[in-house]
């Protein structure tokens, strides 16, 4: 007879008494490992979403940085919100450029800057994308009501403030 798979329920009630038997505090492991959990899903999630959108991890790095970004960005800035080498960051945007995905735009006070924005194609790849991940998202996320969904973003929010204090 072949072994029922463990739901993810399951897995986490497991993991959970794994680590309070190890001494971690309960509420707190039940959150982190929740976190931990859907992290890892949505991840497997999106990297089958990029192998269809043809792109990589590292180019999507630089898709959405460009997206998010209030104005367009040198390949340094890039490359250390990508956390990579500038030699890496050269070959990301050489690949983005061939595609249409990206342009480079000369700075006009400085010859040896250079400034990369989002063309309208990298632009329409980063909301097809979007729209996409948005269904899988809601999914995730439809057993909460529109209170608790916004409950929820509040105490994560209040927890990614904390964040920083950890860093300092």
């Amino acid at each position: 007879m072949p072994r029922r798979t463990p739901s993810a329920a399951e897995l986490h009630r497991r993991a959970v008494a794994t680590y309070v038997a190890a001494g971690g505090e309960e509420s707190v492991q039940r959150v982190i490992t929740a976190v931990q959990s859907l992290t890892k899903k949505l991840d497997q999630w999106y990297a089958r979403q990029l192998a269809d959108l043809d792109v990589t991890a590292g180019e999507w790095a630089v898709v959405t940085s460009l997206a998010k970004a209030a104005e367009a960005l040198t390949p340094s800035q890039l490359a250390d919100l990508t956390n990579v080498a500038p030699s890496s960051m050269t070959h990301r945007l050489d690949k983005l450029a061939d595609r249409g995905l990206i342009e480079r735009t000369p700075d006009a006070e400085n010859r040896t800057r250079t400034y990369i924005s989002l063309t309208h194609e990298g632009w329409e790849l980063f909301s097809l994308a979007i729209r996409g991940s948005d269904v899988v998202e809601t999914d995730v996320l439809q057993d909460l009501g529109d209170d608790e969904r916004g409950e929820l973003a509040r105490l994560l929010e209040v927890v990614i403030a904390r964040l920083d204090d950890i860093d300092a």
